[in-house]
């Protein structure tokens, strides 16, 4: 059996100025989560969350909720 590892990437609109998480969608098919982590300590912990409530977050901010564009 072989183990699906998290692709990270980080968004397009990252300036670089350390402020960045990264996620890997690459899981929520399979494994239905989501992982962020913070994109300059990228051996620390990761958030797994539930796929539907990253989408849920998303959205929002895409709405110009959380103070977004």
């Amino acid at each position: 059996m072989t183990t699906e590892s998290p692709r990270w990437y980080k968004s397009s609109d990252s300036s670089g100025g350390g402020k960045c998480v990264e996620i890997a969608t690459n899981l929520a098919p399979t494994h239905g989560t989501v992982p962020v982590r913070d994109s300059k300590n990228p051996a620390g912990p990761a958030l797994a969350l539930p796929a539907t409530a990253f989408t849920t977050f998303v959205a929002e901010v895409k709405n110009g909720g959380f103070g977004g564009r």
